[in-house]
């Protein structure tokens, strides 16, 4: 199987949650210096449902189509936070000697491993899911970003998501996410916050990072500057 890495030179179509901010957040994380071999790997971490696929897709776009790695293609059923081992077997490794990654997504419904997928050792690589932050990978992180929304909150919006048929699942998940985060929590270890507004969303300086003489606290984002 290939690996190949192709960027479109299309500036990515507006949305009312995309603007000026995220495309200055995607300038400086561009301007990062690699973290793992030739990669600058951005985590996108927080509690279920609090926005990161949705987060991580418009941030990918706005750094010209850099690819996502999904975190619920890394763990299973038998293995909600165990995953730590595969990740970096089939990802970590790989892209830290400049190689292109090969891992197998989880199929959900099916249960099942599916055939390899490639993930080549692009310039940028948005890594999200409950957990990106944890101790281990932290190492080889160039920025952790947390979507900042309470567990409740979040939690609320993911059973609203999944509806009816996945609240068995939901139970289980709760207790594993809380006890995951007790033991090894993200949120102090945050370069960024990021918020969900109307408008789009606000990035603020995280617990970990600290504001350079030329970056702000704040981002607006959407039809106000970035300040």
């Amino acid at each position: 199987m290939g690996c190949y890495y192709t960027v479109s030179g299309k500036r990515p179509t507006p949305h009312h949650t995309s603007g000026i901010a995220i495309h200055d957040l995607a300038a400086r994380l561009r301007g990062l210096p690699p973290s793992l071999g030739p990669v600058r790997l951005i985590a996108v971490d927080g509690h279920a449902g609090s926005g990161k696929s949705t987060f991580a897709g418009r941030l990918a776009a706005a750094l010209g189509g850099a690819p996502v790695l999904h975190l619920d293609d890394i763990a299973s059923h038998e293995r909600l936070f165990d995953w730590t081992e595969r990740l970096t077997a089939q990802v970590i490794g790989p892209l830290g000697r400049g190689e292109c990654a090969q891992y197998t997504p989880y199929d959900w419904h099916a249960r099942a491993f599916g055939p390899p997928r490639p993930l080549p050792p692009a310039p940028v690589i948005v890594i999200e899911g409950v957990g990106a932050g944890r101790r281990a990978l932290r190492p080889h992180l160039a920025r952790l970003l947390w979507m900042e929304l309470p567990r409740e909150e979040s939690w609320a919006r993911g059973r609203l998501r999944d509806g009816e048929e996945q609240r068995g699942f939901w139970s289980g998940w709760v207790e594993a996410e809380h006890a995951h985060f007790a033991a090894d929590p993200s949120r102090p270890h945050a370069d960024l916050l990021v918020r969900q507004t109307p408008e789009g969303y606000e990035v603020l300086t995280g617990p970990a990072g600290t504001p350079g003489p030329d970056q702000n606290v704040t981002h607006g984002d959407g039809s106000s500057a970035v300040r």
